[in-house]
């Protein structure tokens, strides 16, 4: 130490505790000297240790700006060249040599070189200065030297402070000694002038109270400038909160001075971290502005501790300050402006009055500067640990949960850091923050860039897609501030020349498209034409400097990882997977598609909405675009994001859109898969699922097909036997399968004919049958063919089944005579189906019926089903009878029993009927057909009739065999027709005027495939007096329709004689015949004239078949005979049946007691009924004069009526008994063309009946009663 002169400046505080602090360092291993700002603490040491005799010396800094000012400092007071004795080092700048015993360095220098020297060997005193800052690294740093000291007894460690808390570093170790070293020397003034929004004549004082803005601040501090100015002479610093402000000020106090509102002759200098190394030693040294007599110094927060600028005797303190915060919750980090700690404000007063007396004016009330926290809160609560994790990791440091921090992190915050460490696949998977961490090969690289993980583990990817320059560009312009300036005049200016760098589809490409263009134009331009350009475009040169230098500097210390910069290339998709594997956890999905969103609306029909611009980013997150970025205006389907920021919502600010399956690959174990949807493609052959892929919450592959074997190959497998083998989906053409489903549809066909589904194997038994023989590794029709080709040679029926196989040798074959195949009805063969499905319309047994023979079955046969089924019908019907009957016949089964017994083997006749003949033989007790309830048969109970066409296809189903004829009736009848002309010349005609043939055949014979077909010829009648000839389907058909058509031909042979009656009648006839329902006396003599025809037409042929022309001359010449006296005659009976019905009706209209409603309404109806349309024909002429007593009848009985109520009901009580017969046979009032012979005479059986109950004088044509109705309707 001979021939260094080391002396002691005698103004600061701590040279005058010299002595002391010497004496503690020398006995002490640690040593807390604790000195407010302006103490000389910071720079005075190191020259302590060197006379104390340490040899090597590592002395902290928390920012690189106060790094090379203390040395630069130190240097010049020991009088040395900086780089020698005395050099610094920060981030990638080392002013120091193999010399150096002072070597001054940001504490992340110092933390790093534990990567290489875990004891630290190379330094014998270390220096924590400003550790009152509590940054992340000096946290980490002290927690790591208490550790370090008892394997280094040989080490000396100075942790240095301000005033605040100072206890804590003594406590933390081992209650160190504590030496603490005045300050400030001069008094200090502190003027509080809080910033408001009264000043504003726009803004209401309401308004006022609300959080002052950037513009109040800078109208504040202006005001705080013209008050100091009445003050001494001297610098002054202000205090704010980032670059950003410090612009804007410098431009509103540069404004100010130009305008004379502020003093000329003054300098304005801002500082800050990003400002070259020359901008931020102007500060520091005499100006070189001639007349100066003030400085006034921007500051960020770098100004608050270590740095001293001389001369400062003012500070204006705005009282905020950017100051990162991590949000564990969103997993972003944040960097709000934040009001200060009463701390802070401290330090930033501290550097007023060093010199001399000095003033501090506070941009804030003395109200709010005691409301706000004590201290600052340290960086390592707020803040991602990921860096500090993956150094520890580095270096042998696993479980930070017992590392001895002096305040411990949150635990949240280690499993964040975990966790980003986890997603760059730095350390292992099972890591947690209570496991011992151990970094893979990827996290040791990573370990060894001093730049964050996130843009580490880029170029480390960088490597892999061979784009290592373009990569290494981008991470570097991420690290600086965007050169890119936007001054607000000349913002739109600035933006028109910034587009052209830009990439619509990203932002990184937007930056590697500016570097290339800087590149470009530097090589072209001299240095002082590039800083013109720069200004011009409005790029700032110092950032794009920075840039650069840091370019260089990375591709140093990349070097030994095989990083190294190639020539340029334009791969864009691999540019962006490179960067995506450190930003896999900042995917966003937009929410809703704008094809999406129009598909939505048009399906509702709607107009379609505005995509949403939202995006869905991990665990939930939502975000959207930055404006500023280039996708905000068309925003892609994916993007990725290097930051996302939380202002007045969460801003995505520097993005690029991507395919979102670039990161399944990247993403590795993280991507958490699931499978759905697992179902058979016969088309593949193999069982297909959907495969969806999450990271982080963000669904990267929403919906992918997949061979769903490769996950669950138990379960593909038992799809394949299900659907492949068992239900027959699929292609492959084998002999077994095809064998095998014969003998099924066999069996299955068995069991419904027996209603017993056990004769038939259902899906499971089949299944059991293949899963028994198929190997396991069988999953698809691959590799079932791959199998079976070498399975088959060696057992051939390995795979062809049996009855016995599938069923057991214990279950009988179904017996054919019981549930036969075909249906033997009027020698023709009527095919069965069976089905088994309870509810269905065919289920139980089904007659395919041909067309063509439709209208020839009767039901009465197919009501007794077959032999098989008839057991449980009839006790189904047994059960449905009234319970007074039914308790004489049960058990119903048994009953059921003797009354099959007791009728032939294949019964005949009405199912009911007979059934109920047989049981009241067999019980004693009084049952009649009606007794039965049939609507409480099911459907098995009840023969199923299938109307089909000559190609089997079904036409109707139904079990109602009279409304399928009444619905098919003309089709039936065609297809008759259609048969038979098939074999025979045509026959029917239309249009016939009269009998121009000599004989219709009685019957047309042919056959329908097994079956035999009858056509009818008959005569149908039309509507225009015409008639055709028609080939009817049935007997009855032709029955209910020839004798029209005879009529209509006769009709038309025979002129009227309406208007010779006409002239004949009186005036009473006329008056009465045209209250009748006819149009006209034409009208009621041509019906006279159909019903003479259809007597004379019974005379010669009773059911008025007549075929052949002979009959009909016959039929027509009698009539041409008798149609004048018999019109007379007629004319006659019918005006006194008009009479008599007018009389009727008055006789109705004359009762008004209202208990007679009910008959007087009927009565009215029952006119109507007896007068219909064509009632002469309809009723013949035989008939007609019966009517005119039958009204008569209603009048007396209405006249009797209100003499003798009880007597009309007792009446009227008999004739409802015989009614009810009458309906129940399916008669009606009027009764429809056509009806039933039997429901014929009835009809006017019933009207004999209501004049013997009602009118007795006018005498019944027959005897009648209610017994006599019942007889005739059986």
């Amino acid at each position: 130490m001979e021939s260094l002169q080391i002396d002691y400046p005698a103004d600061l505080p701590v040279s005058q505790l010299r002595d002391e602090i010497l004496e503690t360092i020398r006995n002490h291993q640690v040593v807390v000297i604790a000195g407010a700002t302006g103490s000389g603490k910071t720079t005075q040491l190191p020259k302590m240790c060197l006379e104390l005799g340490r040899a090597s010396i590592a002395h902290t800094q928390p920012r690189r700006i106060a790094a090379r000012s203390v040395a630069e400092r130190i240097a010049e007071e020991l009088k040395v060249e900086i780089g020698g004795l005395v050099g610094y080092q920060v981030r990638f700048t080392d002013k120091s040599a193999a010399e150096t015993k002072v070597k001054v360095m940001t504490d992340g220098i110092l933390l790093n070189a534990l990567q290489r020297d875990r004891e630290l060997r190379q330094y014998d005193t270390i220096i924590i200065d400003e550790a009152h800052e509590r940054s992340l690294n000096i946290d980490f740093l002290l927690g790591y030297l208490k550790r370090l000291l008892p394997k280094r007894p040989d080490l000396k460690v100075i942790v240095t402070s301000a005033t605040i808390d100072p206890e804590s570093f003594s406590k933390h170790f081992g209650d160190a000694p504590i030496i603490e070293v005045s300050g400030r020397t001069f008094p200090i003034e502190l003027r509080y002038r809080p910033v408001t929004r009264v000043n504003d004549a726009d803004v209401d004082a309401d308004d006022a109270k609300d959080e002052a803005t950037a513009a109040d601040y800078v109208d504040g501090m202006i005001a705080a400038l013209k008050e100091l100015q009445g003050e001494a002479d001297g610098d002054t610093l202000i205090f704010l909160s980032g670059e950003s402000e410090i612009r804007d000020a410098q431009d509103a106090i540069e404004g100010s001075i130009a305008s004379g509102i502020l003093p000329k002759h003054t300098e304005v200098l801002p500082l800050y971290g990003r400002l070259s190394a020359a901008e931020q030693h102007r500060v520091f040294e005499p100006s070189r502005v001639a007349g100066l007599r003030r400085r006034v110094i921007l500051a960020t927060n770098v100004a608050e501790t270590s740095l001293t600028i001389p001369n400062i005797k003012y500070v204006i303190d705005a009282g905020t300050a950017r100051i990162s915060r991590y949000s564990p919750k969103a997993k972003v980090q944040r960097l709000p402006i934040e009001a200060i700690s009463k701390a802070s404000a401290n330090q930033r007063a501290g550097r007023a009055g060093r010199t001399s007396p000095g003033i501090v004016i506070r941009l804030y009330s003395e109200d709010e500067y005691e409301s706000r926290a004590e201290f600052t809160d340290p960086e390592i609560l707020r803040t991602n640990l990921a860096s500090v994790i993956l150094q520890a990791a580095q270096i042998g440091i696993g479980d930070l949960t017992a590392f001895p921090f002096i305040q411990p992190p949150d635990s949240r915050g280690i499993k964040d850091g975990v966790g980003l460490l986890t997603e760059l696949g730095a350390i292992a998977e099972n890591a947690s923050e209570s496991d011992s961490i151990r970094l893979t090969k990827l996290g040791r690289e990573l370990a060894k860039l001093p730049i964050e993980p996130r843009f580490a583990r880029m170029l480390l990817e960088s490597r892999n897609e061979g784009l290592v320059r373009e990569v290494m560009i981008i991470v570097a312009g991420l690290t600086i501030q965007d050169p890119r300036e936007r001054p607000l005049e000349k913002r739109v200016q600035a933006d028109q020349l910034h587009a052209r760098f830009a990439d619509p589809t990203s932002d990184f490409l937007s930056l590697l498209n500016f570097w290339n263009y800087i590149e470009e134009q530097q090589k072209a331009l001299s240095s002082s034409a590039f800083r013109r350009l720069c200004k011009a475009e409005y790029l700032n040169y110092l950032r794009i400097r920075e840039w650069q230098d840091l370019m260089r500097q990375l591709r140093s210390v990349a070097k030994p990882l095989g990083l190294e910069p190639g020539q340029p290339k334009i791969d864009p998709d691999g540019i962006h997977r490179a960067i995506l594997s450190g930003l896999l956890s900042q995917i966003g999905l937009r929410t809703l598609t704008e094809k999406k969103a129009a598909d939505a609306a048009r399906a509702a029909g709607a107009k379609a909405p505005k995509p949403s611009g939202e995006y869905l980013g991990s665990n939930g997150k939502k975000f959207v675009i930055f404006p500023g970025s280039t996708l905000a205006k068309k925003a892609p389907a994916a993007i990725m994001s290097a930051e996302l920021v939380e202002t007045s919502r969460l801003f995505a600010r520097m993005n690029a859109a991507i395919d979102p399956a670039w990161a399944e690959k990247l993403g590795g174990d993280l991507c958490k898969r699931s499978y759905s949807e697992p179902h058979w493609d016969a088309t593949q052959g193999a069982v297909i699922g959907y495969e969806r892929v999450l990271l982080f919450g963000v669904p990267i592959v929403a919906r992918r097909r997949m061979q769903f074997a490769r996950v669950d190959s138990a379960y593909a497998r038992e799809l394949f036997i299900r659907h492949a083998l068992v239900l027959g989906e699929w292609d492959s053409k084998q002999a077994f399968d095809r064998t095998n489903r014969g003998l099924i549809r066999q069996l299955e066909a068995a069991a419904e004919r027996a209603r017993k589904p056990q004769l038939a194997p259902d899906e499971d038994v089949i299944f059991n049958f293949y899963n028994q023989r198929v190997p396991a590794e069988v999953v698809s029709t691959r590799s079932f063919e791959g199998w079976w080709r070498k399975a088959q040679h060696e057992t051939p029926k390995l795979l062809t089944m049996t009855r016995e196989a599938l069923l057991g040798d214990d279950v009988a074959n179904p017996d054919e005579h019981n549930h036969p195949s075909e249906w033997l009805h009027n020698g023709q063969q009527l095919k069965l189906r069976y089905r088994f499905d309870p509810g269905a319309t065919d289920d139980g047994v089904c007659v395919d019926v041909p067309l063509p023979l439709l209208a020839s079955l009767s039901a009465d046969e197919f009501d007794w089903l077959v032999p098989g089924m008839r057991l449980e019908l009839v006790t189904e019907l047994i059960r449905s009878l009234p319970k007074n009957i039914r308790r004489n016949v049960v058990p119903a089964n048994d009953w059921a029993k003797k009354t099959l017994a007791a009728l032939p083997e294949t019964p005949t006749g009405s199912l009911l009927t007979v059934l109920a003949k047989t049981l009241q033989q067999l019980s004693g007790t009084k049952i009649e057909a009606n007794d039965f309830d049939v609507s409480r048969l099911t459907t098995a109970m009840r023969m199923t009739y299938r109307v089909v066409d000559e190609r089997s296809r079904t036409l109707g189903l139904g079990t109602d065999l009279r409304e399928l004829q009444a619905k098919f009736a003309e089709h039936s009848r065609e297809a008759v027709a259609v048969v038979a002309e098939k074999a025979h010349s045509p026959l029917e005609r239309d249009g016939l005027t009269g009998w121009d043939f000599d004989e219709l055949p009685e019957v047309i014979e042919t056959t329908h495939g097994k079956n035999l077909v009858r056509a009818f010829p008959m005569l149908v009648a039309l509507p225009d007096a015409t008639a055709s000839i028609r080939l009817a389907s049935t007997e009855s058909d032709r029955v209910r329709q020839h004798a029209a058509g005879v009529i209509a031909l006769v009709r038309g042979s025979i002129p009227s004689p309406a208007s010779y009656v006409e002239e004949h009648l009186t005036q009473n006839e006329r008056l009465a015949i045209a209250t009748l329902p006819y149009a006209n006396l034409a009208a009621v003599v041509d019906d006279v004239i159909v019903a003479l025809i259809d007597r004379e037409l019974r005379v010669i042929q009773p059911d008025g078949l007549i075929l052949k022309r002979a009959d009909f001359e016959r039929v027509r010449d009698a009539v041409q005979k008798l149609v004048v006296d018999e019109t007379f005659a007629a004319v006659s009976v019918i005006a006194k049946i008009a009479v008599a019905a007018r009389e009727a009706s008055k006789a109705i209209a004359q009762v008004k007691a209202f208990e007679f409603l009910t008959v007087l309404t009927a009565e009215r109806e029952h006119i109507e009924q007896l007068i219909e349309k064509q009632f002469i024909s309809r009723a013949g002429l035989a008939r007609l004069p019966r009517i005119e007593v039958y009204l008569r009848a209603i009048k007396q009985r209405i006249e009797r009526m209100v003499e003798n109520p009880a007597r009309d009901s007792q009446a009227q009580a008999e004739f409802d008994r015989a009614y009810a017969l009458y309906a129940f046979a399916g008669g009606t009032m009027p009764l429809a063309a056509g009806a039933n012979p039997k429901l014929q005479t009835v009809r006017w059986l019933l009207e004999e009946l209501r004049v013997s109950l009602f009118a007795q004088n006018l005498g019944a044509a027959e005897k009648v009663s209610v017994e006599r109705v019942k007889k005739a309707l059986a």
